[in-house]
């Protein structure tokens, strides 16, 4: 798996737990910054994110800023994105399994370290159960065609 991970200056520093994480898993990923703890906005980095995943070149992506909001709302523009707001492992696993969730967002004011490394853990592991959850997205991706043809 192949992930994709960005964040603004309030999620800096959880970013780089993340990325430990990661390297642990030994889950391959680019970080598409930043790369300090200065202040930035948060679209600059999310975006580039958001649209690697929508283009296939990774699987998943994690974003982080101070509430995960702005990140979420960021992600979620981007056609073929389905990003979650994590605040609990329960809320990262069901967005795998029912919604097919491709990125994940975190705030690093909102949720400590080690939950979000427990989030995260169950956002790679999950999988999607297809099913009744196929209607829903595909409801979701026509909703998402009619709004680009707007």
């Amino acid at each position: 798996m192949r992930v994709a991970i960005g964040s603004d200056h309030a999620g800096f520093a959880l970013k780089g737990e993340l990325c430990t994480l990661l390297d642990e898993l030994r889950v391959e990923y680019r970080d598409f910054g930043t790369f300090s703890p200065e202040t930035v906005d948060y679209p600059d980095f999310v975006a580039p994110v958001a649209r690697a995943v929508a283009r296939g070149d990774f699987e998943r992506g994690i974003v982080l800023g101070g509430s995960g909001t702005g990140e979420a709302i960021v992600a979620n523009k981007v056609r073929g994105i389905r990003c979650v707001q994590a605040t609990n492992p329960v809320v990262a696993r069901l967005a795998r399994e029912h919604n097919d969730a491709n990125v994940i967002a975190f705030g690093a004011r909102i949720v400590g370290t080690e939950v979000a490394k427990a989030c995260l853990r169950e956002f790679l592991a999950g999988e999607f159960q297809g099913g009744r959850h196929v209607a829903r997205l595909d409801k979701l991706a026509r909703i998402e065609a009619e709004e680009a043809g707007r």
